[in-house]
């Protein structure tokens, strides 16, 4: 009778077993790698393996995430955001030492427990907020009220190369449309990212005349300038909304003018002339040198002097938009 319990005993420990190593078989061993089940946490927020893991917290200091929206918009900005963090407590100097920065468009800052100042900036245009780190991880999200503007410059229907116009932007003052210079030397093209706000756009036709050709070469040692500022300038006032791309066009009229002196219309031109532009009123426009120098000139009235061997001679002519042509004084 014995026996047959322990049989039997022995029977239904195999079927266990068999059944245990079965169930296990359906349900595979813990995964080692992909997908893992995350660990508890206190927010209640989990994290997937495919996820950047989160910095690790030490007691005593926090994980702040930043991200940054323009005013009125729900989406966070993706890219051309600089974040600094500064102490809110000044030094003896006056000075907030900066704790952390970075180019990232949504960093993780792991930080001291503390209070600071965090600056966001994007472009001409930024937000600050005051912040308390008191450990564990808090999410901080500033507004900036910016927009941005993009420019184009055109010569009768063409646009101009970029690189033949400068630009400049002004915050105008009552009385004083260039009260403060903001950005110089932007290209057309260009995203100015701006607060929110009017602003005075100067657009300077740019001449690329062979320096050679001026009559007042640089000192020797001194790079001459590869760009030369004409008299060609179209400005326009242009508000920048928040959260707006503007783009606007700003129109040229001149031309680019060749100048000669001859001993008849049609002839060959006169070689070490020097060349003095003038408008009607007597400015000097430009000087230049050569048998037949170039430049860029505004559409209007001009005097062209030409002077060689010690003889003097002028003309008058006009400049019609976009039409470029040649200029020719007689050696008469």
């Amino acid at each position: 009778m014995t026996g047959r319990f322990s049989k039997l005993r022995a029977i239904l420990v195999a079927a266990c077993a068999l059944a245990a190593s079965h169930a296990f078989a359906q349900q595979g061993p813990a995964p080692t790698g992909g997908q893992t089940t995350p660990p508890a946490s206190s927010g209640g927020a989990t994290t997937m393996g495919a996820a950047p893991s989160a910095p690790t917290v030490e007691a005593g200091r926090g994980v702040v995430y930043l991200s940054a929206t323009l005013a009125g918009a729900r989406q966070p900005i993706r890219s051309g955001l600089t974040w600094r963090v500064y102490r809110e407590r000044a030094e003896d100097n006056g000075t907030r030492p900066v704790v952390a920065q970075s180019g990232e468009p949504a960093p993780a800052m792991p930080l001291a427990d503390g209070t600071y100042m965090v600056h966001a900036a994007y472009g001409l245009a930024s937000a600050s907020k005051r912040i308390v780190v008191a450990g564990g991880q808090t999410t901080e999200r500033l507004a900036i009220s910016a927009g941005a503007l993009r420019i184009t410059a055109t010569l009768g229907d063409q646009p101009i190369a970029r690189t033949r116009i400068a630009l400049s932007v002004f915050v105008p003052e009552k009385g004083n449309s260039e009260a403060k210079l903001v950005v110089s030397g932007a290209r057309p093209g260009d995203v100015l990212r701006l607060p929110e706000g009017s602003y005075h756009i100067v657009s300077t036709y740019l001449d690329a005349i062979a320096p050679s050709l001026q009559a007042n070469q640089p000192k020797a040692g001194v790079e001459a300038p590869k760009e030369l500022v004409t008299n060609s300038v179209v400005t326009a006032d242009l508000r920048v909304p928040a959260g707006k791309l503007i783009d606007a066009t700003l129109r040229h009229r001149a031309a680019t003018l060749t100048l000669k002196l001859v001993n008849a219309p049609g002839g060959e031109a006169l070689p070490n002339t020097l060349f003095t532009v003038l408008t009607p009123g007597g400015d000097v426009i430009r000087e230049l040198i050569g048998a037949f120098p170039s430049l860029v000139l505004a559409e209007g009235e001009y005097v062209a002097i030409a002077r060689h061997q010690d003889k003097t001679y002028q003309t008058t002519f006009r400049v019609t938009s976009a039409l470029d042509r040649d200029v020719e004084v007689v050696a008469q």
